[in-house]
């Protein structure tokens, strides 16, 4: 819930109409919240989770003209600390025993260092047309984009 408390309290804060000077929030997810994954299911659901409700407060957002673009950062495996729990079972628990499908996806999608992400952040806080957004970070793709179809129908209020 901190993901959604947090954005609300921005909101109040930043919106013009409360009288806030606008700006952006920037909310942090994972690759897992774009694929399914069978080692991580709660992990997995909860950054769905965080990319859906961005997506759809941003439509809010701009809708009522609150003056606040509100994106998503889904960023890959990043050379940290918890890299190294994977061997580990008391960490990994029952999902130990897909480790070495971890493994392969840290190969496949690559180990970055943590300034890539700090790059893609500055990205977003800088192009003033990005709402909505879902930036993917990997080392072997570098920053893009999610691309989604476009909405079916929007408000005319």
């Amino acid at each position: 819930t901190s993901v959604i408390r947090g954005t609300y309290l921005g909101l109040e804060y930043m919106r013009k109409g409360n009288g806030g000077d606008g700006g952006v929030i920037i909310n942090i997810s994972s690759l897992a919240g774009l694929m399914p994954a069978a080692f991580q299911p709660v992990y997995c659901a909860t950054k769905h989770g965080v990319i859906g409700f961005t997506r759809s407060i941003a439509v809010t957002a701009n809708m009522e003209n609150y003056g606040v673009r509100l994106n998503t950062i889904c960023p890959g495996f990043v050379n940290t600390p918890i890299l190294q729990s994977i061997d580990k079972e008391e960490n990994m628990g029952q999902y130990y025993s897909y480790k070495d499908e971890i493994k392969n996806m840290m190969q496949f999608y690559g180990v970055m260092d943590p300034s890539i992400i700090a790059e893609g952040l500055i990205t977003i806080i800088e192009d003033d047309t990005l709402n909505g957004e879902v930036m993917k970070i990997t080392a072997s793709q570098g920053i893009h984009f999610q691309q989604y179809s476009q909405t079916p129908f929007t408000s005319k209020r």
